[in-house]
């Protein structure tokens, strides 16, 4: 929705019990010029949020590039939510960082920087950009297979940039002309390759950090002066190469390294004997300063070589020889120790990495260039992880498809895993080494000049014409009857609607139209339109979704005391099988060490199959940052037995090992068809009826089948008729429903 769909021909006034918000009060001032009311309720439910009425001049609009949704067309009557429904990469995938490093997604927070792109010239460059917002929740997972070995999970919507321009997972969609571009085997990405893991930091980094550092600085060698009032006693320095504000970060990397090993590091004015024709003079550097012998032998031993050196020291070493004397220009990373009889351990480490070099000469000084362009580079940089950050800097190098990025295989793994999307300054980011697309969701919220997250939550924007708009698209002629999905990108059915009532107009143009559509939602409010549901599925296909991750009343109460109750959410679920609606469930949270036994588990889908519910999908509990805090909190408060199991648990990340995810899919799925869901013709549960499981689309008759033919022999627009009428045809006006039934956190 852009500025156009808010204009009105003639200005609202200010209705009772909301306010117009002037410049000062308010950033939203281009929606009230655009004639918008504000309105603030005070009532719980309400408290804290501010509702924009506008005219909106079309509900029904085609879904964005970055959607999850096989079809192409929704209705969102809300813009603004408490909570979103798009998402899009596994939360463990490492984003590159604006310093050069990496994080996984699920760990990024609005504000952060990042690397994204921009077009200049015929090409693209990697740019510094920012989060704007940051969200999740469970989508089906697709892998992406490279050659160099790298795999992205991600859902089917997800884009990725490639030779060709970018190009979705999956293709999607119906088919024919409407599949849209996807990826497929031998289609090269754009980006600089797989990411590599950093280095872990044991005692043998640091022994190889403080090695190459002080040694590739050539300063290694110590001094020794008599105190002015002990002269018997002498003191020993070693100085540090770190002299400069660009150096703080290894300075300080040095100074706790050396900590660790009982050696303090403080700063001194000496005589730097290497200043411009050799004069002397006087600046401030960095010594580890001792009168200890016993420090002197330790730090002495850190500098020496390893007879039997591991990896980590090898990375340690690289690290710390770039600190001293290594730089990254122009594409091109070379390391120039000042001491050139250290190139031998230099060359050593680089080959033990597997590391391309070349030892070159510029103005008669050896030095050693790593090869590999700007993959090389990042994989130089994440494996050893210099201290100083302000050398990493790959902004405004070429984009380019890197060695080993042709996609060699997509696979459909059918299991729903949480996944995290962002929104960002440059619309993408680069996601374990290629060029992603991000999410459009909360970025859309910044249309209107509300930032993408607070905003998003506290700031809803209600179109309030829309179920007229849509009965008038629903009987446009060149409507052709395609399946919509209401709230795909917020929740139709948020506390809002319990105050506008959208929605009912809304199913009503849908029914009167028999056009197929979808709904996504967590509350039960649904069922306050459950007649107008039936009225509508005896004419079009209709699929619902609601959530519940666990049945335990004491633990609801304790963990989600502002949702509705477990067992409300499925007998909303139930309700609508028993009307012949088909729902299905989302079984999430599911909460380690308190919702996760086999008893519970079976509880829990036991109950998830009396409703009814045509599929199950577990979801185990991610903890975000913030959410982590409150969590944990919580935890010590409640269950203080579980902190250190939860700090095992999640203590590299957000989410819980994939160990364990796996473990919980596949005990619900084998309850699943313990007690029969998605069966074709199962027991019912007492007071429920039998339900049959979902039939498979009719891919050989399009839509608009039972739609009306013009003169020239084409399909025309659905025609408004009664009820009755539509239900007496039903067998013949039914479209196939959309080849994946879709779920919502």
């Amino acid at each position: 929705m852009r500025w156009d769909n808010l204009r009105l021909d003639e200005p609202l006034e200010a209705a009772e019990g909301g306010d117009l918000f002037t410049a000062s009060q308010d950033r939203a001032l281009p929606l009230i010029e655009r004639g918008a009311v504000a309105r603030t309720f005070d009532t719980p439910g309400f408290r804290g949020m501010t509702f924009f009425e506008v005219q909106a001049r079309s509900v029904v609009n085609r879904v964005p590039e970055a959607s999850r949704m096989p079809f192409k067309w929704t209705i969102n009557p809300y813009r603004g939510c408490q909570h979103a429904c798009v998402y899009c990469l596994e939360g463990e995938t490492p984003i590159l960082m604006a310093d050069g490093r990496t994080r996984p997604l699920a760990q990024l927070q609005a504000g952060d920087g990042i690397y994204g792109t921009v077009r200049r010239g015929g090409g693209r460059e990697y740019v510094r950009t920012t989060v704007l917002a940051h969200w999740s929740t469970v989508k089906a997972a697709y892998r992406v297979l490279l050659e160099d070995g790298t795999q992205l999970v991600c859902s089917g919507d997800h884009r990725f940039l490639t030779e060709r321009g970018w190009r979705y997972v999956a293709g999607g969609g119906f088919g024919g002309l409407w599949r849209r571009p996807h990826l497929s085997a031998g289609q090269a990405l754009m980006g600089a390759g797989g990411f590599a893991e950093p280095p872990k930091q044991t005692a043998a980094y640091r022994r190889g950090y403080l090695c190459g550092l002080i040694r590739g600085d050539g300063s290694d060698g110590h001094y020794a002066y008599p105190q002015l009032d002990r002269p018997a006693d002498r003191t020993f320095l070693f100085r540090l190469p770190l002299a400069g504000q660009e150096n703080r970060e290894g300075l300080a990397r040095t100074a706790g390294y050396l900590a660790r090993a009982g050696i303090g590091c403080v700063g001194f004015s000496l005589t730097d004997e290497t200043g411009p024709a050799g004069h002397a003079g006087r600046r401030e550097l960095t010594a580890v300063r001792t009168g200890s012998a016993e420090q002197v032998r330790t730090l002495s031993w850190l500098l020496d070589w390893p007879d039997h050196p591991a990896p980590d020291w090898h990375k340690g070493f690289l690290a710390g020889v770039f600190d001293a004397h290594g730089s990254y220009r122009d594409g091109v990373l070379r390391l120039a120790p000042a001491d050139p009889a250290i190139n031998g351990w230099l060359v050593f480490s680089l080959e033990s990495l597997g590391f391309g070099y070349a030892v070159e000469r510029p103005a008669g000084r050896a030095c050693v260039r790593v090869r590999g362009g700007l993959g090389g580079a990042l994989r130089f940089f994440h494996t050893t992880d210099p201290a100083v950050t302000t050398r990493r800097s790959i902004e405004t190098a070429a984009v380019e498809t890197g060695d080993g990025l042709r996609v060699t295989g997509i696979e459909r793994l059918g299991l729903q895993v949480p996944m995290y999307d962002i929104t960002t300054g440059t619309g993408d980011f680069i996601a374990n080494g290629v060029v992603s697309h991000n999410c459009f969701a909360r970025k859309s919220h910044t249309y209107l000049d509300f930032d993408a997250g607070a905003d998003f939550n506290t700031r809803v924007v209600v179109k309030v014409n829309a179920p007229e708009l849509v009965r008038k698209k629903m009987t446009s002629p060149s409507w052709q009857g395609e399946h919509i999905s209401v709230g795909m990108n917020v929740d139709c059915y948020q506390r809002a609607e319990g105050r506008y009532q959208l929605m009912p107009g809304i199913i009503r143009a849908l029914r009167d139209a028999a056009n197929p559509f979808s709904i996504l939602t967590k509350g039960t409010l649904i069922l306050r339109d459950i007649d107008l549901l039936a009225e509508a599925a005896e004419v079009t296909e209709v699929g619902l979704n609601v959530s519940a991750g666990f049945v335990d009343k004491d633990l609801w109460r304790s963990i989600e005391p502002g949702t509705p109750a477990p067992g409300r959410r499925l007998e909303a679920c139930a309700a609508l099988n028993e009307r012949g609606l088909r729902c299905g469930v989302l079984m999430g949270p599911v909460v380690p060490f308190l919702s996760d036994s086999p008893a519970q588990l079976d509880a829990a889908v036991g109950q998830i199959a009396a409703t009814g519910a045509i599929h199950v999908t577990p979801i185990v509990l991610h903890l975000r940052p913030g959410t982590r805090e409150w969590f944990f909190a919580w935890l010590r408060a409640q269950h203080p037995e579980l902190v250190d199991r939860y700090l095992d648990l999640y203590g590299h990340g957000a989410y819980a090992p994939k160990a364990y995810q796996n473990r919980i899919a596949g005990q619900v799925r084998e309850l699943a068809d313990k007690h029969g869901i998605g069966r074709p013709r199962r027991a019912a549960a007492p007071g429920h009826q039998v339900l049959s499981a979902p039939r498979p689309p009719d891919t050989h008759r399009p839509q608009w089948a039972a739609q009306p033919l013009t003169a020239s022999g084409k399909p025309g627009p659905p025609q408004p008729r009664s009820t009755a009428e539509l239900s007496a045809s039903r067998k013949d006006a039914r479209p196939p429903r959309p080849p994946e039934q879709l779920t919502l956190l």
